[in-house]
């Protein structure tokens, strides 16, 4: 082998471990920084759920985005803060008026009386407390002792919503420039597949947000008239705290489910049971019929991609996969449609069968000269 075969050999060598080793370090900084990865993407799905209508706003009511922005995103606020006051506000008249009868509920449930020593009976478990009560005593005693770690994990949450708040709301007042922007650099035919593609994008985000939120309404409302049939207090307070943990899809109705069981069992064994099972039977509904169904009208998808895509993404990534993979799998198609429609158009066109091709396989014209003759 020549000396330049070698010096071609460890150039290709070179640049095949260069790649590697540049891939591995692309990996380790996605994996470094997944935490603002994940809150810049969830930030540009809400940004790009919220854009329409503040294009709207700004058409129609004020002529500055920053206004129209603004306005927006407190009307958002002003929504969410009601529906927080909706619950916070009975949960804690709620707790006030526990803590004042929690004296009371102890002595009937050591005595065996009421509803809640009625289920430690039924389930014997006055005798397990009885025999392992120092044990409980001393699991007691160390409730207190990751109080640090609890608050630390609240700060983070009441970080990260912030942060994806405020990157919504500047990817949303900086989206026509970054979109001119983006749209000059590139030829009038990408432009129009990039503004289609961004078109297709957005009204998927909004079709699945519609859904997501009228799977929630009817989770809400059946939740509502069961804990109403069964004798359940604050049915509408709880069944608001279902709908809105039934936002999250799969994991959502579980959620709803130990909130809702918990309160029937407080009231009663029996409407603890009914609601119970109510939630399981709900629940394998929604997952395979409700959201199927809704999401592939909402979003275009059939089906078997939703339930798919949501499976794999909750297997894959958790919460946040779950909660992405249904506008992902969306924009995928949209982008598989556009590519695959420029491929096909690349493709040589043959050209029409005819007579003349079936007699001889040649076209009039293709170089053989007439037959001679009249």
């Amino acid at each position: 082998m020549s000396r330049a075969d070698d010096r071609s050999t460890a150039r290709r060598a070179l640049i095949v471990i260069g790649l590697v080793l540049a891939t591995l370090m692309g990996l380790a900084l996605v994996w470094a920084t997944r935490r603002v990865l994940v809150w810049g993407l969830v930030a540009a799905f809400f940004a790009v759920a919220l854009n329409p209508l503040v294009d709207r706003v700004e058409r129609r009511l004020v002529r500055r985005r920053a206004l129209a922005t603004l306005l927006v995103f407190l009307a958002a606020f002003v929504l969410l803060a009601a529906l927080g006051a909706m619950i916070v506000l009975p949960l804690a008249d709620e707790l006030g008026r526990f803590a004042d009868r929690a004296p009371e509920l102890l002595r009937e449930a050591r005595a065996g009386r009421g509803p809640v020593g009625e289920v430690l009976n039924r389930f014997h478990l006055l005798r397990y407390a009885d025999t392992h009560a120092d044990q409980i005593q001393r699991y007691g005693s160390r409730l207190g002792q990751p109080a640090v770690g609890v608050l630390r994990g609240v700060l983070e949450i009441v970080a990260a919503v912030l942060t994806v708040v405020v990157l919504a709301y500047l990817m949303v007042l900086e989206a026509p420039k970054i979109i001119a922007g983006t749209l000059q650099l590139i030829g009038d035919g990408a432009a129009e597949r990039l503004r289609r593609i961004g078109r297709d994008s957005s009204r998927i985000i909004t079709g699945y947000l519609s859904g997501n939120l009228l799977i929630s309404v009817i989770c809400g409302g059946l939740t509502f008239a069961v804990l109403v049939l069964v004798g359940v207090p604050f049915a509408g307070v709880i069944a608001l705290v279902v709908a809105l943990a039934d936002l999250v899809p799969l994991v959502g109705a579980t959620i709803g489910a130990i909130v809702a069981a918990g309160a029937g069992f407080l009231h009663s064994p029996t409407a603890g049971v009914v609601v119970l099972v109510f939630f399981v039977v709900y629940q394998q509904v929604e997952n395979h019929l409700l959201q199927p169904v809704i999401m592939a009208r909402a979003v275009r998808l059939n089906p078997l991609t939703v339930l798919v895509s949501v499976l794999l993404a909750a297997e894959l990534a958790g919460l946040v996969g779950a909660l992405l993979a249904i506008p992902v799998a969306g924009i995928g198609q949209v982008l598989l449609r556009e590519f695959a429609r420029t491929g096909r158009q690349a493709l040589p066109v043959p050209a029409p069968a005819g007579p003349d091709a079936a007699a001889g396989g040649r076209a009039p014209g293709d170089g053989k000269p007439p037959p001679a003759g009249g």
